[in-house]
């Protein structure tokens, strides 16, 4: 799953690549380079979302549904809810059914991912981007939700990511583990404006839900691991050499 994010850009090239954006308000948003977040961190992250207007704000990413109804449960399954599969959206009876209408974007330079080597010890990190846009967009949902925190015990705005089935290339690079085979949900900028519509029909959702990425519009090398610490700065997309490291053909 997509727990890895880089969005190595400032509030400028947001706008840039949402132009709707400058008509917006809140657009003294603090917006600063990171290379690499963690979801298990829970970070703050700039979401697109149209709630009474279209604007940029900051929500953590990481929802608290009302099952997770205590801060063990919080802090033990927290980390199921960073992402939502696509599949789950119209499926009636489901969290992500239920908030089907609050959808947001999700401002992406790149992100991470693991490949699993048959014979390697270690599985091998890729940095993938868009070749057509500096900064896409991520379809995601929003949602507010308990702080558990005794110092700010109001509600927070929250979002997840959306992942749907991979393209010929993220099958080959995401292959390993219970959640192989899943990508982001990137939308064309045409599309990505369409998502936070506020009166899209399910069937509307559906069609965007449908969309796949080609795996021609991708851009990919190998990374060192980053789940280590490191800098946040560009080193973390540094390419990594690895000798016999089989090509990735699609």
């Amino acid at each position: 799953m997509c727990y890895d994010l880089a969005l190595a850009a400032k509030l400028s090239g947001i706008l840039k690549a949402m132009p709707v954006l400058k008509t917006a308000g809140n657009l003294d948003l603090d917006v600063t380079n990171t290379w690499h977040k963690i979801g298990m961190s829970f970070p703050q992250w700039p979401v697109v979302v149209n709630n009474n207007g279209i604007r940029l704000d900051r929500y953590t990413w990481g929802p608290i549904p009302k099952m997770l109804d205590t801060p063990e449960k919080v802090r033990k399954q927290r980390q199921l809810f960073l992402n939502a599969r696509s599949e789950k959206v119209l499926e009636n009876g489901t969290l992500w059914n239920a908030i089907r209408h609050q959808r947001c974007l999700v401002p992406a330079t790149g992100f991470f991912e693991y490949r699993q080597i048959p014979g390697w010890k270690n599985k091998v990190a890729y940095y993938i981007r868009s070749r057509e846009e500096d900064i896409f967009f991520i379809a995601g949902l929003w949602a507010l939700s308990n702080s558990w925190d005794v110092d700010k015990p109001e509600r927070i705005p929250t979002f997840t990511l959306l992942t749907r089935s991979a393209n010929k290339l993220m099958r080959q690079i995401h292959n390993g583990g219970d959640n192989a085979g899943r990508m982001p949900l990137m939308l064309t900028p045409a599309l990505a404006e369409k998502w936070i519509q506020p009166d899209l029909t399910d069937t509307d959702i559906r069609e965007i839900l449908q969309y796949e990425l080609p795996s021609e519009n991708l851009d990919y090398w190998p990374v060192n691991s980053v789940r280590k610490v490191k800098p946040d700065d560009e080193s973390v997309i540094t390419r990594a050499e690895y000798e016999g490291l089989p090509e990735i053909t699609y």
